[in-house]
């Protein structure tokens, strides 16, 4: 059977923590897998640390990390984002973000200083999150009638541990957000696509 590529992400929410010369830098990195869920985890730790003086953060998305940002948010140039994202490269991370939040302690650090200081909240970040490696997956929204559910749920309940629920709302009209690993999307497409009354749309590789 032909093997896909395969990326390393983060199970869960993990935080770290470095401290220079008063300054405190936390580091808080969370799996993501869209742009529009990063913007509204930013939005949401901008309320939860409202009182730090900086949110830095860099992310890479994609099962190639094709989509990757950075951002200084007012440090100097290359002295916060740049140092993050190299940490996400380092140890070869995608569908990730690490915002590093930092409460100014009074005494300037210098731009080799902030660089060592987000650099080492990021990676103690990782250090305390679980890495593991994922297959690519394939997300798709199936929309049925509910007398047809018991049909596709044998469907994506077979084989285990290759097909999961994202998401779903079941009524007398269903719909369903599922991830089908690469190696059995096209067995499971195949079957899906012989129940009649089923639309299936894909939405995009994770």
């Amino acid at each position: 059977m032909k093997q896909y590529a395969q990326y390393k992400t983060i199970t869960a929410h993990s935080k770290g923590l470095f401290k220079a010369k008063g300054s405190k830098f936390i580091a808080l990195a969370y799996p993501v897998f869209s742009e529009s869920e990063i913007k509204d985890l930013l939005e949401k730790l901008q309320k939860e640390y409202h009182d730090a003086r900086h949110h830095c953060y860099a992310y890479r998305l994609k099962p190639d990390a094709s989509i990757y940002r950075m951002n200084d948010a007012n440090e100097p140039k290359y002295s916060a984002g740049q140092p993050i994202l190299k940490q996400l490269e380092r140890f070869e991370l995608t569908n990730i973000i690490i915002v590093v939040v930092r409460y100014f302690g009074g005494t300037k650090l210098g731009i080799g200083g902030l660089i060592e200081a987000y650099r080492n909240a990021a990676k103690d970040a990782i250090n305390n999150a679980t890495i593991i490696s994922r297959s690519q997956e394939d997300i798709y929204k199936l929309k049925f009638q509910y007398e047809t559910m018991n049909e596709v749920m044998n469907i994506i309940n077979q084989p285990k541990d290759k097909i999961s629920q994202i998401n779903k709302q079941f009524d007398e009209s269903c719909e369903l957000l599922i991830s089908l690993n690469k190696d059995v999307a096209q067995v499971a497409l195949e079957k899906l696509d012989k129940l009649p009354n089923l639309e299936v749309e894909f939405i995009e590789t994770r």
